[in-house]
C-alpha cells in the first residue's frame, strides 16, 4: 500500500448479508495481521449498520488470537442498543470459525455542550525538521538491525516522523514518552468523518506499544521480546483534516507482569485534540 486509496481498498469491507462483512489482509511487515487493520475494518463494519447519522465516539476492543494473513476475516455485527442519543454495536471478527477479535463501539448523535481540552506540547519539533521512516531507511539502512530494516522497507500509506530516533546499538534506557508526527499519503480532502475515523483508528496502532519499551531499552528490544496487542481503546472528540501532519503524543505509565501499558493523544498541527488512545500489550522476555 502506498496511498490513501490503497488503504481504503483494505478497510472498506465486502458485504455478505445485512450484518455480515468480509475483509482482506495486507501485511505491514509482521507475520500476523496488523491490529490496526482489524480495528479499522471492525469500525467500518459497525458504521455500515448505523442508519441514523450518528458518529463514532468511542470503541473498546480485545485481540484474542493472532490473525492469519492468508485467510479473509469475517465480521459479524450485533446491534446492542439504539437509544435516544447513543447507538452501540458489537463486532466479532473470525477466521475459519475461530473468533480472533471482539469490539464494542458507541455512536452518538450530534449535540452541543461544554468544550475544553489539554494543550499540545508547544516545544515538539516540527515535522519539516525531522527525518521520516523512509529517510532513516535511506540514510542508515545498511547499519540497521535486519528486523528493523525489513519493517521499514514495507510500502505504507502513511509517513511517520518520530521526534526522537532510538539508536538500537546504544543500549540506553529512555523516558517513557515520545511524539510521532504522521501524514497520510495521497488526497484525503474529500473524505467524510466516518472514513477519517477509520483511517485514524488504523494509524493509532502504530508506534503506541513501543513507548512502553523505552524505559527498558538498555536490555529489551524487539528481537528478545514476544510482543502482541492485548486490547485497544479509543475516544473520538472532534472532526479533523488528514491532509496535513498530525501529532501522536505518547506515554507509558507502567509496565508489569510481562505487560506494557501505553496511552496517547492525537492532535492536528494547530493543536486541536481529536482523539485519545490506550493500549495494553504483551511484553514477554524471551528466555534462551
Amino acid at each position: 500500500m502506498t496511498s490513501v486509496n490503497d488503504l481504503l481498498d483494505i478497510l472498506i469491507l465486502e458485504q455478505r448479508s445485512e450484518n455480515h462483512f468480509e475483509g482482506a489482509n495486507e501485511t505491514v511487515g509482521s507475520p500476523n495481521v496488523f491490529g490496526g487493520q482489524v480495528l479499522a475494518q471492525s469500525i467500518n463494519a459497525a458504521y455500515r449498520t448505523i442508519t441514523n447519522n450518528r458518529i463514532l465516539n468511542s470503541m473498546h476492543a480485545y485481540f484474542l488470537e493472532a490473525g492469519d494473513l492468508k485467510q479473509p476475516i469475517d465480521y459479524k455485527v450485533s446491534a446492542m442498543r439504539d437509544g435516544g442519543s447513543f447507538s452501540v454495536r458489537r463486532v466479532t471478527a473470525s477466521q475459519k470459525d475461530k473468533v480472533i477479535f471482539i469490539l464494542s463501539a458507541s455512536f452518538h448523535k450530534e449535540e452541543k455542550g461544554y468544550e475544553h481540552q489539554i494543550a499540545m506540547n508547544a516545544n515538539v519539533p516540527l515535522p519539516e525538521n525531522l527525518a521520516s521512516w523512509s529517510d532513516i531507511l535511506e540514510q542508515y539502512g545498511s547499519m540497521l538491525p535486519t528486523r528493523t530494516k525489513i519493517f521499514l522497507e514495507i510500502p505504507r500509506p502513511v509517513e511517520f516522523k518520530p521526534t526522537e530516533i532510538m539508536n538500537p546499538f546504544e543500549k540506553k534506557d529512555l523516558p517513557p514518552s515520545t511524539n510521532v508526527w504522521f501524514k497520510l499519503k495521497g488526497d484525503s480532502s474529500k473524505l467524510d468523518l466516518p472514513t477519517k475515523q477509520q483511517i485514524l483508528t488504523y494509524i493509532s496502532d502504530y508506534n503506541i506499544l513501543s513507548v512502553a519499551l523505552h524505559p527498558h531499552a538498555s536490555k529489551a528490544h524487539w528481537g528478545n521480546l514476544q510482543t502482541a496487542s492485548l486490547d485497544h481503546s479509543m475516544w473520538y472528540f472532534r472532526d479533523f483534516d488528514l491532509d496535513d501532519w498530525m501529532l501522536f503524543s505518547l506515554e507509558s505509565p507502567s509496565t508489569s507482569n510481562a505487560r506494557g501499558f501505553a496511552r496517547g493523544n492525537i492532535y492536528t498541527r494547530d493543536g486541536k485534540l481529536v482523539a485519545s488512545v490506550a493500549q495494553e500489550g504483551l511484553m514477554r522476555p524471551i528466555i534462551k
